[in-house]
C-alpha cells in the first residue's frame, strides 16, 4: 500500500494513487482517519485520491479531511497534487485541468515542480453559492457572536466555504479559540473554513487559518484566496498581494472579477508503504 507525502508551507497530505488500491473504490472515513493520525497513521493534514478519470481536462480528484469527510477543493493540496503528477511523468510544464468537487481548476509546473501556479477559480460572495443561512445577498461586514466576543464577518467560495474576519492584529490563540464554534455555526449549513485576517499594507496581508475538518493549519491555499478577496472587495488591497501564514507565504492575483491565480512552493516528503497492522486500531 504505496504512499506519497508532500507538503506545501507546512500544510502536508498524502497522495493515494488509486492505481495501487484495486481492493478500494475510495478510502474509508475510517481508513483516512488513522492514515492521517499524527500519532497512529502516516500522519498528514489529508488525503489526495488520485488521479481519476474526467470528464473535462487531465484527470480529477477527490480531497479528504483528516475527520474523514470529504473536502471540495484544495489550493494547497492542487499543488501538492501538480507536483505528484509532474514527479510520475504525468504531465509536463503545459498548462493542465485537474477536476474537483469545486469546479475545474489550471496547474502549471514551474521550476521542476517546485514552485506551480494555480489558476484557482472565481471568488464569490453570493450566500447561496456560500452557502450562509438567510435571504440571498452578498455577505458583506455581517455581525456573529462566537463564544464570549462579537465579530464583524465576510463570507466567501471558491468552491469551498470561507468565513474572513478582519482584525486589527492577529494571532494563533484565536484560531484556536474561536475557530471550532465558527466551522459549526449555525450560519454555515455546510460548516465553514475560517481565517482570522490582518491587513499589513496594500501589497501583504496575515492569517491565521482554522480548517474545516482539519483544525487549525499552517498555510492554505484556498483560505489566502478567499482572505485575499475579501480584502480587495474591501479595498484595503492591490490586486497583487503577498499572503503571510505561519508557514510560509503565497503569491495571489486578483482579477476585476474575482479569478484568483495562486503561486506557491511544494516540497516532497518521501514515499513509503503502509502496513496492514495501520489499520487494526480504530480512531
Amino acid at each position: 500500500m504505496r504512499f506519497h507525502k508532500y507538503h506545501a508551507l507546512g500544510n502536508d497530505y498524502i497522495v493515494l494513487d488509486p492505481a495501487d488500491f484495486p481492493a478500494w473504490s475510495e478510502p474509508s472515513r475510517e481508513q483516512i482517519r488513522v492514515i492521517c493520525h499524527r500519532n497512529f497513521g502516516v500522519g498528514s493534514d489529508g488525503i489526495l485520491w488520485g488521479p481519476l478519470p474526467a470528464k473535462e481536462g487531465q484527470c480529477a480528484l477527490r480531497i479528504f479531511n483528516p475527520d474523514g469527510s470529504e473536502a471540495e477543493k484544495s489550493g494547497n493540496g492542487l499543488r501538492i497534487f501538480s507536483r505528484y503528477l509532474w514527479d510520475q511523468g504525468q504531465v509536463s510544464e503545459s498548462p493542465f485541468a485537474i477536476e474537483t468537487l469545486g469546479g475545474r481548476v489550471q496547474s502549471t509546473i514551474r521550476e521542476q515542480g517546485r514552485l506551480i501556479t494555480v489558476a484557482l477559480g472565481r471568488v464569490s460572495f453570493d450566500s447561496e453559492q456560500i452557502p450562509v443561512t438567510g435571504n440571498r445577498r452578498e455577505v458583506i461586514n455581517e455581525m456573529v457572536t462566537v463564544l464570549d466576543q462579537d465579530f464583524a464577518f465576510c463570507a466567501a467560495t471558491i468552491g469551498n466555504p470561507h468565513c474572513v474576519i478582519l482584525l486589527p492584529e492577529i494571532n494563533e490563540q484565536l484560531a484556536h479559540r474561536y475557530g471550532p464554534t465558527l466551522e459549526i455555526h449555525p450560519l454555515f449549513p455546510r460548516k465553514t473554513n475560517v481565517q482570522f485576517l490582518q491587513v499589513i499594507d496594500r501589497q501583504n496581508i496575515r492569517i491565521e487559518i482554522w480548517e474545516r475538518g482539519a483544525g487549525y493549519t499552517l498555510a492554505s491555499g484556498s483560505s489566502s484566496s478567499a482572505a485575499a478577496a475579501v480584502a480587495r472587495k474591501l479595498g484595503l488591497i492591490d490586486p497583487e498581494v503577498t499572503v503571510h501564514m505561519p508557514g510560509g507565504t503565497l503569491a495571489i492575483s486578483i482579477s476585476p472579477d474575482f479569478d484568483i491565480m495562486m503561486t506557491g512552493s511544494v516540497n516532497k516528503v518521501g514515499d513509503g508503504q503502509m502496513h496492514p497492522d495501520l489499520f487494526e486500531v480504530s480512531i
